[in-house]
């Protein structure tokens, strides 16, 4: 993707048009300057830019006509209207001739970069929409596991080189990012897989259970023993154990584990036997265990035996070039369990999806489009399909103040803009939810919210 940030400026008026570009220039855009619109079209024809910003009011061009001939060449490319107060119908005219935003003279720098930086921001999401489009999934060993990130390129590498063996792996990760998919590719690469894969969630067993599930137990080794019962260690015997959330092992358990591992040997309650088994120990975590370490809650030597080698499981955030390749993935799934016809997801849409932080990593993508696809009518999902706290979310820029005094909460802020945007709109709607970035609905519910007058 083109991290280059080229901005071409069109303004008449010079030192207005000196200060932008110095601007601009302090804030890592490089800018290029026109001082009219003659051989504008033809630039942008035949060289790349990320935003374009232009005066309303240039000689020898209609600026309303320059925003539909750049939309007509280069609609990719969003365009910002700088406009005097009087020509605010002017600029919204600008708008639905196909430009992005427009900024009211004079106006206030730090305001001015907000929108080049959203504008900066929807050029990007563009892009990476254009790349995946362009560039199928790449092949992987792994079929079940999707990703063409560098993240997952490095996840993929490492976990070639431990699938053929019956090294003891710790898989880190935050919650929903795939760690027992990952268990799972590494047993059924291994030559374990005609054998079993056996998955214990460790935060879900009580204390005083634990022991008798992973070990087993005699008959009458307490009230409740009224056979014998092997352990999880012994079913899975010849295959795989995988131990996932290994930071909520009680310490009490923990030394009685240790030694299990070390040994490889158990002892059902009950029992004066020890039981050998082959099993390979397959650990996954979404806490600290280093830090858990220090705070006394997890044996120093029970966490080098598992983390024979590690490996990390990257969040979704940071692996955004496959959250449209995992939409489409579930769109597919989830169209067949239904037995609807989706077949992809709106632009709109998968900006919203692009630009959403995935707190709940894959596991929340997933539950996203699930829901996604059972209530949307169409072909397409759109941003409407989506759950409130994907299609309300906004990364915006704040413009910060030195002085407490000025300091606004986050619900002050967002009023004070809303307000803004009506007012400069003359409380035109459906404009004024696209500049903000949200639908007619979402702009309703925060009127009502902020007691502003409809």
């Amino acid at each position: 993707m083109n991290d280059s940030k080229n901005v071409l400026i069109i303004e008449d008026d010079k030192e207005m048009a000196k200060m932008l570009l110095e601007f601009l220039d302090n804030n890592g855009y490089k800018t290029t300057l026109f001082y009219s619109p003659d051989n504008v079209i033809t630039t942008i024809k035949n060289q790349d830019f990320d935003i374009i910003i232009t005066d309303l009011k240039l000689p020898g061009m209609n600026g309303i006509e320059l925003c539909e001939r750049i939309a007509e060449n280069r609609s990719d490319i969003p365009v910002i209207v700088m406009t005097g107060f009087g020509s605010i119908n002017n600029a919204i005219d600008a708008i639905h001739a196909g430009a992005f935003d427009f900024i009211v003279k004079p106006f206030d720098l730090d305001i001015f970069l907000i929108s080049v930086n959203r504008a900066m921001k929807h050029r990007q999401l563009q892009e990476k929409i254009k790349t995946l489009s362009q560039f199928p999934q790449q092949v992987s060993i792994f079929k079940n596991i999707i990703g063409n990130s560098q993240p997952m390129q490095e996840l993929f590498q490492t976990l070639s080189h431990i699938i053929n063996t019956d090294i003891t792996v710790l898989i880190s990760g935050e919650s929903g990012t795939g760690k027992e998919l990952i268990a799972k590719a590494l047993h059924q690469k291994s030559s374990r897989k005609e054998n079993p894969f056996i998955a214990v969630n460790c935060s879900a067993l009580p204390e005083t259970l634990i022991e008798s599930e992973l070990f087993g137990y005699t008959k009458g080794s307490f009230t409740d023993a009224k056979d014998d019962r092997k352990g999880l260690f012994i079913q899975a015997n010849g295959g795989t154990l995988f131990l996932d959330e290994i930071g909520e092992i009680p310490p009490g358990f923990q030394v009685k584990l240790l030694r299990a591992i070390e040994e490889r040997i158990i002892r059902p309650i009950g029992s004066h036997n020890e039981i050998k088994f082959d099993v390979r120990i397959i650990s996954a975590t979404n806490i600290d265990l280093e830090d858990a370490i220090k705070k006394g809650l997890f044996r120093e030597d029970l966490y080098y035996r598992l983390n024979v080698i590690q490996v990390k499981v990257p969040p979704l955030r940071k692996r955004d070039l496959d959250i449209l390749l995992l939409a489409e993935n579930f769109i597919k799934q989830f169209s067949d369990q239904y037995k609807k016809d989706v077949k992809g997801i709106s632009d709109n849409a998968a900006k919203k999806l692009l630009d959403y932080s995935w707190p709940g990593n894959v596991r929340e993508l997933k539950n996203a489009v699930e829901r996604a696809v059972a209530l949307t009518g169409y072909e397409k999902i759109s941003v409407d399909d989506l759950p409130e706290k994907i299609r309300d979310y906004n990364s915006y820029d704040i413009v910060f103040h030195n002085n407490p005094v000025n300091l606004l909460t986050i619900d002050e802020m967002e009023k004070k803009y809303i307000f803004h945007v009506l007012e400069v709109t003359k409380k035109n709607y459906k404009l004024a939810s696209q500049i903000l970035g949200i639908d007619r609905k979402t702009l309703y519910r925060k009127l009502q919210k902020y007691n502003l007058k409809t």
